[in-house]
């Protein structure tokens, strides 16, 4: 397979992964889920020579796990997901894979097919040129449920597998990207005591102790966190993401909920999240005894991060030099499962084509140029990986 014909396949790949429906039926219901394309990709890894399992992480939701190179061997792994967000309110059709002005446009085309679609054609033609003369393997894991809870990932980890490092295809604009936040949910429901409006004596209004939380919680937001760096990642935040309460405009509330999303730097946890949140309530209730609080941890993820001077950081460097592309480092805004393929002691890394800006959004679209370049890039690596004596 020449060089072109490797690089045209990785965007023709792209567009036949961007064209099945995997939206996320935990976020979309009724939505297919990811067993059309992963029975889909596992078909084509197969036919390429790749040792192939489709294991499901739940029922109807299979992970792909393909292997190429020499078996029982030091493995470096290529992974992504296959889920999409919903489609609601997209400015373009969003499973046409239509190429215009040199970009694909579709749901997922940039979050993430583009970037499976690069990690899989490279590992090929990587073992291509390295054919039996290979001392080690690579995996391609492409995994279901990354925009919710991650179970493909955590199933994955789970059933044991192990490599000595792995680059996670997320679209990062070609940067290596070593680090990125985790997230924490919380709930806080704040009860009061319903009374009539004009009896201010007896009615204890939580939507205003809810108000003088937040109000403390924007002072860790504004003073706070950005005294806490990191080198990569800059500063952690605090958002509030919903609330509800009250029942009438002549009605104190006896409740008020609200939720925020606290996302993390490495070495601030759930618990880190959960006492800040805490903290806040006792605060307000020095000055308002009456207030009580409930707080509920809704899901945590866990921070990234890898040294910028780890092997599969100077590893992926070098590959980028040998292909002439600049090796630039800086952190990720969004969360990955490398998280938690790095708590599980596998040190992972992020690069491939696409923005992240673009993900989620109205309109997605990946650069023909970015898929091309990611493919030599990791083609790169993996094939000098298969040719490391072990």
């Amino acid at each position: 397979m020449s060089s072109g014909a490797k690089r045209a396949d990785a965007v023709e790949l792209t567009r036949a992964l961007t064209r099945i429906d995997s939206r996320n039926p935990t976020l979309v219901p009724g939505a297919p889920g990811e067993r059309e394309v992963a029975r889909f990709l596992a078909e084509i890894l197969s036919g390429w020579g790749f040792s192939v399992e489709l294991r499901d992480a739940v029922p109807n939701r299979p992970n792909v796990v393909a292997r190429i190179g020499s078996p029982d061997s030091p493995a470096l792994m290529f992974a992504g997901h296959l889920d999409t967000v919903g489609v609601e309110g997209m400015s373009h059709a969003p499973f046409d894979a239509e190429i215009r002005d040199e970009k694909i446009f579709g749901r997922g085309s940039t979050d993430m097919k583009s970037g499976v679609a690069s990690m899989c054609i490279a590992a090929k033609a990587a073992a291509d040129a390295v054919g039996k003369s290979a001392n080690r393997q690579i995996i391609v894991a492409a995994v279901v449920d990354e925009e919710y809870a991650s179970i493909g990932m955590r199933e994955l980890v789970a059933s044991g597998i192990t490599a000595e490092a792995a680059i996670l295809t997320e679209p990062t604009r070609l940067a290596i990207c070593p680090a990125h936040r985790g997230f924490v949910w919380v709930e806080v429901e704040l009860t009061g005591r319903a009374a009539h409006g004009s009896r201010y004596d007896i009615g204890v209004d939580a939507i205003r102790h809810a108000a003088l939380v937040l109000a403390d919680l924007d002072r860790l937001e504004t003073e706070d966190l950005p005294r806490r760096t990191h080198r990569l990642l800059g500063r952690g935040s605090l958002h509030a993401s919903a609330i509800e309460g009250g029942s009438g405009l002549s009605t104190y509330p006896d409740r008020c909920v609200f939720t925020i999303e606290r996302r993390t730097l490495p070495g601030e946890t759930a618990e880190t999240a959960l006492s800040e949140v805490r903290e806040a309530c006792e605060r307000v209730r020095v000055q308002r005894p009456e207030l009580s609080a409930q707080i509920r941890l809704i899901e945590a993820q866990a921070p990234s991060d890898v040294s910028v001077d780890a092997p599969v950081v100077e590893m992926l460097k070098r590959a980028m030099a040998e292909e002439r592309v600049e090796p630039i480092v800086e952190g990720m805004s969004a969360w990955t499962d490398a998280a938690i393929l790095n708590s599980a002691g596998i040190p992972a890394i992020c690069f491939g084509p696409g923005d992240i800006s673009l993900a989620h959004a109205k309109e997605e679209f990946v650069a023909i140029s970015e898929i091309e370049e990611a493919t030599a890039v990791l083609t790169r690596m993996a094939r000098d990986w298969l040719s490391e004596k072990t």
